[in-house]
């Protein structure tokens, strides 16, 4: 794959919130596109800038793959300074009149709750989701499921309230569900090449990253949820039924030749993304659909 340098291309006066790396907007094709510049890796003091662009890249090309709508990606390369940085594009999905709203901002609607508009309590979520009127609340319910299962997979322990969300039409007044956005959390993107090697000489290591985490976002009595322990419970039927939509749809073969075709990523890499993955998929998901397949037909 051509890899873009976006350094010359017309810039927007358009702005971007948001705490993960610099944000700019950029015209590439006629198009608007948000450039994402990578953050420092405050977690690990050995990696001077995080991957979260390749988490962002390779997150978003498997939702794609899987089929939930989602923004589209582009790696490249943007100068600053004199210091080449890896950079992703995301294609900005409003237009004048449409704007993006973020889940929080609807939550916040319910003016007769005292539940704040960023607070991640699962049971606060499920209950905006029925009575809210703004969206088929089945599609809600739905779009959330596939994204925390989805989320799972792709090991994102970001997708809070601020991050996705709702195109809103200023014209006609009317709702629509964003495609999916920002997964720049996801893939491990603190892990340097160290944790990578160990990860993948030791089991333990593996299995951590496996069980314990990332965790997801999403709380339960104040506490973040563990994908496996959440999933393999199977105690919540929303997330039963989007396991069983989502886990056939996740084609191995197709993953590897994203990755495979990924730009600017080492080998290392690959081989640590291509594992994660499978295991992730292996241990959580084939996991606990096998027992939920049991379950139902015992």
């Amino acid at each position: 794959m051509a890899v873009i340098d976006f350094t010359q291309l017309p810039r927007r006066n358009k702005m971007y919130a948001g705490a993960n790396g610099n944000k700019i907007c950029v015209m590439y094709e006629g198009l608007p596109y948000m450039l994402k510049f990578p953050p420092a890796a405050k977690r690990n003091k050995d990696m001077s800038y995080s991957n979260s662009c390749f988490s962002e890249y390779i997150g978003c090309q498997i939702y794609e793959s899987i089929g939930i709508p989602v923004q589209k990606t582009i790696l490249g390369t943007y100068n600053v300074k004199g210091k080449e940085k890896i950079v992703v594009a995301c294609g900005d999905f409003t237009e004048p009149g449409v704007t993006l709203q973020d889940f929080a901002s609807l939550k916040n609607q319910m003016i007769d709750s005292e539940r704040n508009g960023y607070g991640t309590e699962l049971s606060d979520i499920l209950l905006t989701f029925e009575e809210q009127t703004a969206l088929d609340p089945v599609a809600l319910t739905e779009r959330f499921w596939d994204m925390f299962i989805t989320d799972a997979f792709i090991g994102n322990w970001d997708r809070h309230n601020g991050n996705w969300g709702f195109l809103y039409d200023t014209r006609t007044d009317a709702m629509t569900l964003a495609p999916v956005y920002d997964c720049g959390s996801s893939l491990y993107p603190q892990a340097d090449d160290a944790i990578m090697e160990s990860v993948l000489a030791k089991p333990a290591e593996l299995n951590y990253r496996v069980y314990e985490i990332p965790t997801s976002a999403i709380m339960v009595n104040g506490k973040k949820l563990r994908y496996f322990d959440f999933i393999s419970s199977l105690q919540n039927e929303g997330c039963n039924q989007a396991l069983k939509r989502i886990t056939p749809r996740i084609n191995m073969e197709r993953i590897r030749q994203i990755i495979d075709e990924t730009p600017l990523i080492s080998d290392l890499q690959r081989r640590f993304y291509l594992t994660m993955l499978a295991e992730r998929k292996r241990l959580i998901l084939d996991f606990s659909l096998s027992a939920l397949e049991k379950r139902e037909h015992s």
